[in-house]
């Protein structure tokens, strides 16, 4: 049983791990994920390497952590849109919700600044991401093909956003949220 600290009020090791991922996202979103490295993040921190390594792990470990806890973010608003809706409203209202979020927050720069593009298997399979997906929907039951096709719909939508996002609200509506719908009862593609 891990007890607080009594001037911070949370363990040592918590406090420490939250502070090195706001630094991370801080240094990825200004300079980029690939210029990002644990020297720098431990300068900003004012630790050594070791230190880094012993509370968070090394890059791709904190890069993964600093993802999920930014998509959890947005996936909170997104939650806070979509209650107590379902089928095609649940899904187009997520999906625009959860792109407009995006696109403002420090994680699509995080994102937008890796060599690779977005798809790169470690988000696609992420069982995080997955699960994301999965609940956005309604999925009663988990549907993994179901889950990769609207991670990677959706991937491609931030990636290459429309102009006209009155035009993006129709595509949306009418061929992301119908197959949607339907599978969020049967869970089956």
């Amino acid at each position: 049983m891990t007890t607080g600290d009594w001037l911070i009020g949370r363990g040592r090791h918590d406090e420490a791990a939250a502070r090195i991922y706001a630094a991370a996202a801080d240094l990825m979103s200004r300079h980029g994920y690939d210029a990002f490295s644990i020297d720098a993040l431990a300068a900003a921190v004012h630790c050594s390497p070791a230190t880094i390594y012993r509370h968070t792990g090394g890059k791709s470990a904190i890069r993964d952590a600093v993802l999920s806890l930014q998509a959890e973010r947005i996936l909170d608003s997104v939650r806070v849109a979509i209650a107590g809706l379902d089928g095609v409203e649940r899904i187009v209202t997520a999906t625009t919700v959860a792109l407009k979020r995006l696109r403002a927050d420090p994680l699509a720069k995080i994102m937008r600044s890796m060599a690779t593009l977005p798809g790169e298997e470690w988000l696609t399979e992420s069982p995080i991401v997955s699960r994301f997906a999965n609940e956005m929907v309604g999925l009663t039951s988990p549907d993994p093909l179901a889950a990769q096709w609207l991670i990677r719909t959706f991937l491609a939508l931030w990636y290459w956003p429309l102009k006209d996002a009155e035009v993006e609200d129709q595509m949306v509506r009418r061929f992301l949220g119908p197959p949607y719908a339907v599978n969020a009862t049967d869970s089956v593609v």
